[in-house]
């Protein structure tokens, strides 16, 4: 019997793909919790191979960002910005309907 794909597994997996990876932040940021962008983060983080591939910088910028997010819930932008950066993405902005 083929072994099922877990959910997480599945999300990492698809992840791996930056446009995937981009679709996944906007929900997260339309979703506006702090928690919620904790979790994709590290879940991209992953899908790129995990925390130990990061250079230094990156993931001094990452666990500034984590700390922030999981403390105070609080998101500076150029932070997120330069995070998401160093993980070969950015923030898109589009007109509400």
């Amino acid at each position: 019997m083929p072994r099922s794909t877990s959910y997480h597994e599945k999300l990492i997996q698809d992840l791996q793909n930056p446009l995937e990876a981009a679709a996944y932040i906007e929900v997260v940021l339309e979703e506006g919790d702090p928690k919620m962008m904790s979790k994709a983060l590290k879940n991209i983080i992953e899908a790129q191979g995990g925390v130990d591939r990061l250079s230094a910088q990156v993931k001094e910028r990452y666990n500034k960002l984590d700390q922030m997010l999981l403390d105070q819930g609080e998101i500076e932008f150029y932070s997120l910005n330069s995070l998401l950066d160093a993980l070969g993405l950015h923030l898109a902005v589009t007109v509400k309907p």
